[in-house]
């Protein structure tokens, strides 16, 4: 049997970019997809929107409590044997994305698997702008290099791990990758999968070092209490900070 995928959108008033979403989503030239929202109380027309579309869907409506809340919803409905969380304004960027992903988890018979990015500026495509490690749980542990919207994860492996924290606001996806590390390491491709959707202005100071200083928290509680290990992470954690205050100079 092939493997089915249920991709899970969470939307709140995301009307603008979830057509390029959804189209993203229809292109596939793999037929075994479960198509999941999750909305969060939208007024835009977002609703009419996924109500229009002319194949079968679920959708969950009026999930509050966060994204991270709203990400396990739609994986608690799901019913595909892999699930991706694709956000409303993030797209693949192929018609063989599932495909590729569907042939790679199945031949390297994997629980996980994740692949690169492109970034979308404005409308523009861009290359990640960092040079990206070979995977390992220790590299993982220094950094998080996984992209969100180019990862698929076994639904069960994903149940098991116990989702999205979601007492986290910033850092859930470094706090799953790392429970995922925990049960085998996933399928590293250097191929781009999907567009991740860049907002001007949507990262300032304040939420940058919140971020950062849940991001440190998260890495404490899976890096055990080696002295040197601390000492190491909390030098990264005073690097990073320096380097986000100097950028908003």
């Amino acid at each position: 049997m092939p493997l089915t995928f249920s991709i899970i959108t969470c939307t709140w008033n995301s009307e603008p970019f979830l057509a390029q979403s959804i189209a993203s989503v229809l292109a596939q030239d793999y037929s075994h997809i479960e198509y999941v929202f999750v909305d969060g109380g939208s007024s835009d027309g977002t609703l009419e929107r996924i109500r229009a579309l002319q194949r079968p869907y679920v959708l969950v409506e009026n999930v509050r409590g966060g994204i991270s809340n709203a990400m396990n919803a739609g994986a608690q409905v799901a019913t595909g044997d892999v699930i991706a969380h694709l956000h409303s304004d993030d797209y693949y960027l192929r018609p063989d994305v599932l495909s590729t992903v569907a042939r790679q988890m199945e031949s390297m018979d994997r629980g996980w698997l994740f692949g690169r990015i492109a970034r979308d500026v404005g409308g523009d495509l861009r290359s990640e702008n960092f040079v990206v490690p070979r995977y390992s749980p220790q590299r993982l542990l220094r950094g998080n290099f996984i992209p969100h919207p180019a990862t698929f994860v076994r639904r069960h492996l994903f149940a098991q791990a116990g989702g999205f924290d979601t007492a986290l606001k910033y850092a859930m996806d470094t706090d799953l990758w790392l429970k995922l590390a925990r049960y085998g390491d996933p399928v590293q491709l250097d191929e781009a999968l999907a567009a991740f959707r860049e907002h001007a202005g949507s990262l300032s100071t304040s939420n940058r070092l919140a971020a950062m200083k849940e991001d440190f928290r998260v890495r404490l509680s899976h890096a055990g209490w080696s002295p040197v290990a601390l000492a190491m992470h909390y030098a990264r954690f005073l690097v990073r900070c320096r380097s986000a205050l100097a950028s908003e100079v």
